[in-house]
């Protein structure tokens, strides 16, 4: 749904993007991501190759990022990879349905810090997300080969 306001001539204009990049996840995106329980976080090893891990997460609607945790996560390398570059991503997905065959992901980029001492006192890798992807998340089930992919990128 978009969303109109006055421009300087009095003419009705479109601010749906300017709204939208102001906050981090669209109602859908953070209803989608509280009905998952798993996702899988990328981060850049020392030499320069992927790691992607299974992680717990939440999201945490006061600063719009994603909190990513996990058993012994100041030991890990995705720790540790997070915390010399900075960089991390978090796809969830799951499988809307077989018959026909829907599914659904979201992609989060972003920049991510090592926290030791996170939201309850416990370690979590917090991402601030830069850029969004996803697919079957926000339009209602439809003609499968009909879902696009929405993309957007966040003022930083």
């Amino acid at each position: 749904m978009g969303c109109a306001g006055p421009g300087q001539d009095g003419a009705l204009i479109d601010m749906t993007s300017e709204l939208e990049q102001q906050m981090a996840f669209t109602d859908a995106e953070t209803a989608y991501l509280g009905s998952q329980q798993l996702g899988r976080l990328a981060t850049i090893q020392p030499d320069g190759s992927p790691q992607v891990k299974p992680v717990g997460f939440r999201v945490n609607p006061g600063l719009g990022t994603i909190d990513v945790t996990g058993f012994n996560l100041t030991s890990s390398q995705k720790f540790r990879n997070v915390r010399r570059n900075g960089q991390a991503a978090l796809v969830v997905d799951d499988i809307a349905s077989t018959d026909p065959w829907r599914v659904r992901f979201l992609e989060v980029r972003g920049t991510a810090e090592a926290l030791e001492d996170g939201v309850d006192g416990g370690p979590l890798i917090r991402i601030r997300p830069s850029r969004i992807l996803s697919f079957g998340v926000e339009e209602p089930p439809g003609e499968p080969h009909q879902t696009r992919l929405h993309a957007r990128d966040l003022a930083s």
